[in-house]
């Protein structure tokens, strides 16, 4: 992190123009002498747009109290001129290309980061170019109504007088960030690094709700398993995709305040500041350890329920096998009473034909023969299916 301003010799005004400054030709470098205020970057001038709307809010502060309120980024670089002493706090979102590139004209930013701020998509991480920290995280925030986590980007720079950060998402909700620092000048007084202390903060506490919401859709998840929701698979392979994206946000932000703590000694931070930076880092490594576990129990929820997907589908393949069984068991037995009935009906049948040269049709024993021949048929067909269980 940057030293702090009273820490450091406060940079005069034409010390902080040349930092800033693009190198100028010779003949729009003003004359030389003891008394010759610094004059305002050209470049960065006409690279500023006129209160374009992606400026949310731009200020200049001095011993943590807000002292100018400049309507464009032009009159913010020149109002932080005439401040030595001052800081720039600079909100935007989803800038434009000309502003970032005005932005970096005038503090000095680093081309990759300045590229990586247009481009968003960037992976939780901390880089520092010089005396300018470049930070990326990924804000979060539960929906209610589509039991959804919507994730933002959030690139921050961080340089010894000023403090720029440039929004890609709704998240998390900067202006209270301002406002709190604002009711506090104590805090904001010892530098950029406090707001950024205060945005990483906001960043982290917005994980909560998150977290609350998560674990209210586990435990409904886990319901819908053991009631056979069909629709739970979804749901479950939904919310695990969220938790990886929660893990990717969350996890690098362990490393990155660490990695600030390291810094505290090499850069002067305040005392009071490293308490606030460590109680952040106790907070991320809290949440990232219940994503872990969230992540771990939805696996360990999804193989409870595919097992439970195949007990049922086992179960229901027993009873179709059952059902085609006793079906194959009434079949056989009404083909076997067919059969049975049919004997007697092929002889009657036959018999009963109008013919008058017909076998034993004037023979008196030709009607018990023909019952008898019957009969013996179906007894013998019954004995048959009986002793192959059909009957």
């Amino acid at each position: 992190m940057s030293e702090r301003p009273d820490r450091r010799p406060s940079p005069s005004a034409a010390k902080r123009a040349g930092w800033r400054r693009p190198a100028s030709s010779p003949a729009d470098t003003p004359p030389a002498g003891p008394t010759s205020a610094p004059q305002p970057a050209p470049a960065a001038a006409a690279a500023a747009p006129p209160n374009h709307h992606s400026v949310i809010d731009s200020a200049v502060y001095r011993d943590g109290r807000r002292v100018a309120s400049p309507a464009t980024l032009a009159d913010t670089f020149r109002q932080l001129r005439e401040e030595p002493d001052g800081m720039a706090w600079i909100g935007l979102h989803r800038p434009t290309e000309p502003e970032l590139h005005s932005l970096a004209a005038e503090f000095n930013l680093h081309q990759l980061a300045v590229e990586d701020a247009l481009e968003a998509h960037q992976r939780p991480k901390l880089e520092r170019y010089g005396d300018t920290l470049f930070v990326v995280l990924r804000a979060a925030r539960y929906l209610d109504a589509q039991e959804e986590v919507d994730f933002a980007e959030l690139h921050i720079f961080v340089g010894p007088d000023f403090l720029i950060t440039v929004r890609h998402g709704d998240a998390p909700d900067l202006s209270a960030v301002r406002r709190r620092m604002e009711a506090n000048p104590d805090l904001l007084s010892l530098g950029p690094e406090a707001a950024l202390y205060a945005i990483l903060d906001a960043v982290v506490d917005g994980y909560a709700p998150v977290v609350e919401g998560v674990q209210t859709d586990i435990d409904e998840i886990e319901t819908e398993v053991f009631r056979g929701d069909p629709a739970v698979s979804r749901r479950i392979y939904e919310l695990s995709r969220e938790m990886v994206e929660f893990q990717r946000a969350t996890r690098p932000l362990v490393g990155m305040l660490h990695g600030l703590m390291a810094g505290f000694a090499k850069y002067g931070t305040d005392e009071e500041l490293q308490r606030y930076l460590r109680d952040v880092a106790d907070h991320v490594t809290h949440t990232s350890e219940r994503v872990d576990g969230f992540r771990q129990a939805l696996t360990d929820i999804l193989t409870v329920n595919a097992t439970l997907v195949s007990q049922q589908q086992n179960a229901e393949m027993r009873a179709l096998a059952e059902a085609g069984f006793e079906q194959n068991e009434e079949i056989k037995k009404i083909s076997a009473w067919a059969a049975i009935l049919f004997a007697p009906t092929l002889v009657g049948t036959i018999y009963g034909m109008n013919f008058e040269t017909m076998p034993e049709l004037h023979w008196a024993g030709g009607y018990p023969f023909a019952i008898l021949l019957m009969a013996m048929v179906c007894v013998s067909l019954y004995v048959i299916f009986k002793k192959r269980d059909w009957l």
